[in-house]
């Protein structure tokens, strides 16, 4: 189960991340995480391009070192990156010390300050030692596309329904998500470019 709008009681209960950005204009911010990866990332690229969009994408570090290419065409376009783990951890699962180094090793690949944990779950002393090198990016906005058991309309609906400006929105550039995706996203930005948004990276924009 998932919830695809973050309560407020919940993003005060956590003040210290970051849940949305504070946006005077219509303003939306697209993140991507679990990439990068050949099927997906390239795609997804030449789509926010195809729009004048950018995007963040929070990538595994173990595809980055297995994908450089895919990596390096996401700097080249004028996206944010950021650290996502190296091997994708559940920090629920996964001890603070062997956590921490996936961090680390993440970072040797990714030379980023934002930080999302895998499926947004972090152990409090976790939490505590990455805030002293990142800012926490989690979101306001879940769009669900990783669940193959909803339809991609279902998926749409959950982004259009909630998203608003300086929201945080989470999509997938993985194969788990892509059925989702692909129908997901041309939609989501025609949408709101209609409606007079346009969407940025994170780059400078979270408190850091």
């Amino acid at each position: 189960m998932y919830l695809v709008k973050t309560p407020k009681f919940m993003q005060a209960m956590w003040p210290a991340y970051t849940w949305s950005l504070p946006a005077a204009e219509r303003v939306l911010y697209l993140t991507f995480d679990d990439g990068p990866i050949p099927e997906v990332t390239p795609w997804v690229l030449d789509t926010l391009r195809s729009f004048g969009a950018k995007a963040t994408f929070f990538c595994v570090g173990d595809n980055v070192l297995r994908h450089p290419d895919v990596y390096a065409q996401v700097l080249a376009e004028g996206h944010t990156v950021g650290n996502h783990t190296f091997h994708h951890l559940n920090g629920w699962n996964t001890k603070p010390l062997p956590y921490l180094d996936n961090v680390r090793r993440c970072a040797e690949a990714v030379d980023s300050r934002l930080f999302r944990p895998p499926y947004g779950r972090l152990r409090p002393s976790q939490s505590r030692s990455l805030q002293q090198h990142f800012q926490i990016i989690m979101w306001d906005v879940l769009s669900g596309d990783f669940d193959q058991t909803i339809t991609p309309r279902q998926c749409l609906d959950n982004v259009l329904r909630y998203a608003g400006s300086g929201s945080i929105i989470v999509l997938h550039d993985s194969l788990k998500a892509e059925k989702n995706l692909r129908f997901v996203l041309p939609e989501v930005l025609k949408f709101f470019k209609e409606k007079g948004y346009c969407f940025e990276g994170m780059e400078g924009k979270a408190a850091l």
